[in-house]
């Protein structure tokens, strides 16, 4: 399995590494990856103001606790994390962090929700929404995207190499598009496992050619990067390879380990209604 290099700025994460599960709570499981690592390399200046809003989406399935009795509890968990902090929360430490309430007695679900927020806004560097709901009032309807499929579009593949030179205009009209795509597929910056993610591009101005948009995102087959990175390097290589005036760049990834990260990037509109696609 691949390891980063002992110099490497994320080579204290638990990712790829033997590990060993909690018995017991403990919020220093959490661990943080500055965002500003991936963001100075696409573009984006620590001093500047970022070029979009948005949040990353954060659903958890396998969360329980024990009551003071010991009977277990379940619920969905429901997490929202700003963009605006100054770390993302690394996944497998957020999976290790909330296995370590499986074996440990709370008072309440209010408690539990309490001291996640609390824990998580403390790794994030800044406020964390926190839901926890009991399965039996969870709603998780599958929809799809209210959008254009990009996927049946006619292309030849021959590289699976990030190549973000592949984008280019399909004419000169301003248009208005809501596109998908669910071929997006990048592999953990850490581990190289594969992620699977469905792909919503809303954007206003100079439209884009729909065969190399699609030759584009499938170049991250082989890309190694954490998902938030991937939806702000598709979001600023539009913006600056494309005369693109407004734009939301919106993820939704496969769980994995009971979690699933949906990153939206916006600069001109809030998140659509979440709803969990099909392989969601």
């Amino acid at each position: 399995m691949k390891q980063p290099p002992a110099e490497h700025p994320l080579a204290h994460l638990n990712l790829g590494q033997a590990t060993q599960y909690p018995e017991h709570y403990d919020a220093g499981l959490l661990q943080a990856v500055p965002r500003q690592l991936n963001r100075t390399p696409i573009g984006i200046s620590a001093d500047a103001a970022l070029p979009f809003h948005g949040q990353d989406y954060w659903t958890g399935y396998e969360i329980s606790w024990l009551l003071p009795n010991g009977l277990p509890q379940v619920a969905i968990g429901y997490f929202i994390v700003p963009c605006t902090s100054p770390n993302l929360v690394e996944s497998k430490s957020f999976k290790l962090y909330l296995n370590s309430f499986n074996a440990s007695p709370w008072q309440s679900r209010a408690e539990v929700e309490a001291r996640m927020h609390r824990d998580l806004s403390d790794c994030a560097g800044a406020p964390v929404q926190v839901k926890l709901v009991p399965l039996e009032d969870a709603q998780h309807a599958v929809g799809t995207w209210q959008a254009e499929s990009i996927d049946s579009a006619t292309v030849a593949i021959t590289s699976y190499d990030y190549q973000p030179e592949l984008l280019q205009h399909g004419g000169d009209q301003r248009v208005t598009e809501q596109l998908s795509t669910n071929l997006l597929k990048s592999n953990c910056l850490i581990t190289n496992q594969p992620d699977w993610g469905s792909l919503y591009i809303h954007y206003q101005g100079r439209v884009i050619d729909r065969s190399a948009l699609l030759r584009y995102i499938v170049s991250f087959r082989n890309h190694n990067e954490f998902h938030e990175q991937c939806v702000e390097r598709i979001f600023m290589d539009l913006t600056q390879r494309l005369d693109i005036e407004k734009l939301t760049v919106y993820a939704r990834y496969t769980r994995r380990g009971g979690l699933d990260i949906n990153p939206f990037r916006s600069n001109f509109e809030t998140a659509p209604t979440l709803t969990r696609l099909s392989r969601q």
